[in-house]
């Protein structure tokens, strides 16, 4: 086949293309895709054999492909899948090719607001070490391979099961963990109700033989095991993939020595280095990126970090992700930064939505203030990395946090 991918470089549509490159032997079709701007995911799909798009426009759309696999923020409008349309070529979203791939296997799917990377990720690493060799698409890339996919030749898939639009209920899983359950995508989400509506459909595909595996089980996993990876909510992370082990016959001892040794994922509390002294500063801070973007995230990510920190500066990049989101949980972020000595809140990061001049990062730096008196507002990455640089000292630590692009802040940091 020959099939092309819009919005390859999202983490994870270009799983599927990972998958259907067959890590560095591409079928004689093709594999092709088109992204909105490069990116070291999709530097890596081409290294793999995709053909890359910057852009996306109707004539990346060949006469002679035959399937295009899109991802769900992609409008109707979009040009390649109007083109896809008119030619005739089957069209499928992510989340459809994942349930068509999750009926053929042993599903085990991580769902939740919030630690579902990290605890598919650690399921992951259990089953390889146990040597039950899994398919995995996980949310992010994995230390060890430094991929969201690892090809597996058993009958297990390991698999991040998002909530986003419902797009979970294309799975079929056979066991389902859900880490927690809480207010966020309310920009498709009606309120709680409707979310807890969705999680109970899912849960309800689980076949009588499965098991739903929840937090009121999985906390009761007793912790005689110490991580490499902080926080109390990766301890939780790590109850839940214990009760995945044991659901599937894994030996405890075994499970606990791959969770001892589990490194954690891209953008999970990720430890990227320490700054080298310039005329800006005098170097040994500590950067870290994480991906946190929902109020609950934020501060069980700074608690790990207030923890770690002792009586060091935790200084704190976020990009708020989204105007829905912003406006949503607006309160809810004004009190997430209590652990941090400096909040730097960055412009919105929009993604798929249209500008609303109704919220903006200004007014959330204000609300910060009126809680924790810490935060300033600053419009580019020159000038924060200008503040962070004549701020922190050696052993400081400074996070770049939130779902957008402020990840390269962290790498420019460290230049």
């Amino acid at each position: 086949m020959k099939v092309h991918f819009i919005g390859i470089g999202g983490i994870g549509v270009s799983a599927i293309a990972r998958m259907m490159l067959g890590e560095g032997n591409p079928p004689v079709g093709g594999v092709s895709g088109s992204d909105a701007s490069p990116s070291p995911i999709t530097a890596e799909l081409t290294k793999l054999g995709a053909k890359i798009f910057v852009g996306q426009k109707a004539e990346n759309i060949s006469a002679d492909c035959d399937l295009v696999i899109h991802t769900i923020a992609i409008p109707e409008t979009n040009p390649e899948l109007r083109r896809a349309r008119e030619l005739g070529i089957k069209t499928q979203t992510y989340p459809e090719f994942l349930g068509q791939l999750s009926r053929e296997k042993f599903t085990i799917a991580v769902a939740g607001t919030h630690g579902k990377t990290t605890t598919t990720a650690m399921i992951a690493k259990i089953l390889l070490d146990a040597g039950f060799d899994p398919t995995v698409i996980v949310g992010s890339l994995l230390k060890e391979t430094q991929s969201n996919f690892i090809a597996g030749k058993s009958k297990y898939l390991v698999v991040e099961a998002c909530e986003y639009r419902r797009s979970f209920l294309n799975l079929w899983p056979k066991i389902l963990v859900i880490t927690n359950i809480d207010n966020d995508h309310l920009d498709y989400y009606l309120d709680m109700s409707d979310i807890h509506k969705a999680f109970a459909e899912l849960a309800a595909k689980v076949p009588a033989d499965g098991k739903v595996i929840t937090a009121k089980e999985y906390e009761q996993v007793p912790v005689d095991f110490k991580l490499k990876v902080p926080g109390a909510h990766n301890v939780q992370n790590a109850q839940a993939a214990l009760a995945v082990a044991t659901a599937v016959g894994i030996e405890r001892s075994l499970a606990v020595k791959a969770l001892e040794e589990f490194a954690g994922t891209w953008r999970r509390f990720e430890f990227k280095g320490k700054t080298p002294s310039t005329s800006l500063g005098a170097g040994g801070v500590l950067v870290y990126d994480d991906y946190a973007h929902h109020p609950t995230a934020i501060r069980a990510t700074l608690k790990a970090a207030r923890e770690l920190a002792g009586e060091k500066k935790v200084i704190v990049v976020f990009q708020p992700h989204l105007y829905s989101r912003t406006k949503h949980s607006f309160a809810d972020f004004a009190t997430s930064f209590g652990d941090a000595n400096l909040v730097i809140v960055a412009p919105i990061y929009a993604a798929r939505e249209p500008f609303d001049p109704s919220v903006d990062s200004e007014k959330l730096a204000e609300a910060i203030n009126q809680q924790s008196q810490n935060a300033i507002y600053l419009a580019n990455f020159t000038e924060m990395k200008q503040k962070i640089l004549a701020t922190a000292k050696a052993d400081d630590l400074v996070f770049t946090m939130g779902a957008g692009d402020i990840y390269h802040l962290a790498d420019d940091l460290l230049k």
